[in-house]
């Protein structure tokens, strides 16, 4: 790696962290290496509900700066039922925290995407959509993502969930936070009520030519679907 590349550490759920990590804290420092400082709260763990982990957020971003001297922050609330990022719940906290953090600070600060379904199925860009519209909305500098299927399976991360992730978020900057709100009052119930049963998608393998590396017909239409449903509630691309 080089000094100009992101140099992660992690802080430990909720507010803590270990020796390890101030060693890691310290060699990084000594280099002059860029420091970017992860924490992932949990929405119904330690800290509680939507306005205790909102809280937990802002002062881990706080904790970032002041404790590492990071360079920025990678953020990422979670569910601790559903293992994701694009809950209502997450999406409220995430939301929340960037606004605050944004609106009173100069730092920047990133956000971790972590749809249930897995690649090449609408419900995964449908999921990370409702996240690239939070995200773009309330002021986050960084996206960083994304790791379909909760991140959590072999072969389970494409380009395409980052191209979307990427055209939401360019087609929501700048639109009043009234009408991104009714987007996702209309998007979130259209895959909310299917985490239990989240479709596993297919692997990179399945989802792109491996010698040129492009996207299957099949993942490519999946992905215009998606997009055309995210027109017709409201998202100009």
């Amino acid at each position: 790696m080089k000094p100009w590349d992101s140099h992660e550490v992690s802080q430990l759920n909720e507010l803590k962290i270990d020796l390890e990590a101030i060693s890691v804290i310290a060699h990084y420092h000594g280099n002059s290496d860029i420091i970017m400082d992860e924490q992932m709260p949990i929405y119904g763990g330690y800290a509680g509900g939507l306005e205790e982990t909102a809280i937990v957020d802002v002062a881990s971003h706080l904790n970032a700066f002041v404790m590492s001297g990071a360079s920025w922050h990678l953020d990422g609330p979670v569910h601790i039922r559903w293992g994701s990022t694009n809950t209502r719940e997450t999406l409220a906290v995430a939301g929340w925290t960037c606004s605050a953090i944004s609106n009173h600070t100069d730092f920047l600060s990133g956000n971790q995407y972590y749809p249930c379904a897995g690649p090449c199925t609408e419900m995964c860009f449908l999921e990370l959509a409702a996240q690239a519209i939070t995200d773009s909305a309330s002021g986050r500098e960084i996206l960083s993502g994304v790791a379909a299927a909760k991140g959590v399976v072999e072969n389970k991360t494409t380009g395409m969930e980052a191209r979307m992730m990427g055209e939401v978020a360019r087609a929501a900057a700048g639109v009043d936070i009234a009408e991104i709100n009714k987007i996702l009052d209309k998007l979130i119930p259209l895959y909310e009520k299917n985490y239990a049963t989240a479709p596993a998608g297919k692997t990179f393998q399945e989802c792109y030519d491996v010698k040129t590396v492009t996207p299957t017909a099949e993942h490519v239409k999946v992905y215009e679907g998606a997009k055309k449903k995210l027109e017709q509630l409201g998202l100009v691309f």
